[in-house]
């Protein structure tokens, strides 16, 4: 039976003691002594927490989700040793063949995870259901909802999240169908009008995508998406790189939003030197820490999940277990995943070991060290 031993965080708090894992990958046991988080962060034992969840990655190591073959398998193994233990692959705006020939790549990545790299449980399909007056940096194929294309694509490999614009066309009707066929449904690339964004969630819509960026703004007389999600989202998305959204911006979102989550809408670029990318139909260019459009549109981004926790401690001033909870446990919750995202006895053993400066030590993906696969 494999061990892990450090300060783990649990859903009670820190124990410093030992997590024992199964032969299927799952937490066995979790025996040892509590433990302040002042007191664990103290220690000269490691930290143990739960493995990070990603809900948002376009690509990294080089590679494109929307490229299809190989490329989703380089992905998840990029993502996975930067911590990231489960993943939403997500695709762009595109033409539909493009989209299915991404899908018919997922596929068997969805079924079976790549050793060494995150579980893909599913896509996020974060276009071409948007605003085409809200783009950002998604190519210009933007379309109404077609309830047809969604169940092609769902065969082929199975969506868990929908990003849309509830003010176009016929988007706002079909989001209680969508939610009731068992997509979660969020609000982004959009120019609705705060009242829009009300009225999504009231049918069902359950968050918002990467927050303040490509929605309409919060004006105090025009609240507009953003303010629809500050003043009414149990859930959102956003992007802790500092370059997205600026820390004011993030503490403004973590007091309005309980259950919001870190998500890094990663390119290709990510875990890269400074140079040009494939971001489905674009091109783009890393440099200055920023991912971006030849006209200065930024385009997703290179943080990895390991940056985002940092970044969450030491820009925005989060304690540890808090962080914790908006890079893991949040992102869990709101897919529904009472396995996932949380180290508790029954859990999959999907976990990081971290040293006091938070540099990840070893990865766990349902019991298995990405850098030793027979540690134990």
């Amino acid at each position: 039976m494999k061990r892990l031993r450090g300060n783990i965080l649990t859903p009670a708090g820190f124990i410093e003691g030992v997590l024992c894992v199964d032969a299927t990958g799952r937490i066995a046991s979790i025996e040892g002594h509590a433990r302040s988080e002042t007191e664990a962060r103290d220690s000269h034992e490691p930290l143990v927490l739960p493995g990070f969840i990603d809900l948002h990655v376009h690509g990294g190591g080089g590679r494109d989700i929307m490229e299809g073959t190989d490329a989703v398998e380089r992905v998840a193994t990029l993502h996975a040793q930067h911590g990231t233990t489960t993943m939403l692959a997500t695709t762009m705006t595109a033409p539909a063949a493009d989209i299915e020939k991404a899908f018919r790549a997922l596929a068997p990545v969805c079924a079976t995870r790549t050793p060494g790299g995150a579980r893909v449980l599913g896509v996020h399909l974060e276009g071409p259901y948007i605003n085409p007056g809200k783009l950002g940096a998604q190519p210009g194929y933007a379309r109404p909802v077609n309830a047809a294309e969604l169940q092609r694509l769902h065969k082929l490999a199975p969506i868990r999240l929908i990003t849309l614009a509830p003010e176009v066309s016929s988007n706002m009707d079909l989001i209680e169908s969508l939610c009731a066929a068992g997509h979660r449904v969020q609000i982004g690339h959009s120019l609705g009008t705060y009242e829009d964004g009300v009225e999504a969630l009231r049918r069902g819509a359950g968050g918002f995508t990467h927050l303040f960026n490509a929605m309409t703004p919060l004006h105090h007389r025009e609240p507009g998406i953003v303010g629809a999600a500050l003043a009414h989202a149990q859930y959102s998305e956003i992007i802790p790189d500092l370059v997205h959204t600026h820390p004011g911006a993030i503490r403004v979102a973590l007091r309005a939003i309980p259950g919001l989550y870190c998500v890094t809408d990663s390119t290709a670029a990510a875990g890269m030197p400074d140079g040009q990318y494939r971001l489905g139909r674009h091109v783009v260019t890393k440099c200055l820490g920023g991912v971006r459009l030849a006209d200065g549109t930024l385009a997703g981004s290179t943080l990895t999940m390991d940056q985002a926790l940092r970044n969450l401690v030491h820009a925005i001033g989060l304690g540890l277990a808090d962080a914790s909870q908006r890079v893991s446990s949040n992102a869990a919750n709101y897919l529904g995943l009472a396995d996932r995202g949380r180290l508790a006895v029954g859990a999959w053993a999907d976990a990081v070991v971290l040293d006091h400066d938070l540099k990840l030590m070893d990865v766990y993906v349902e019991g298995t060290s990405i850098q030793n696969p027979h540690a134990g």
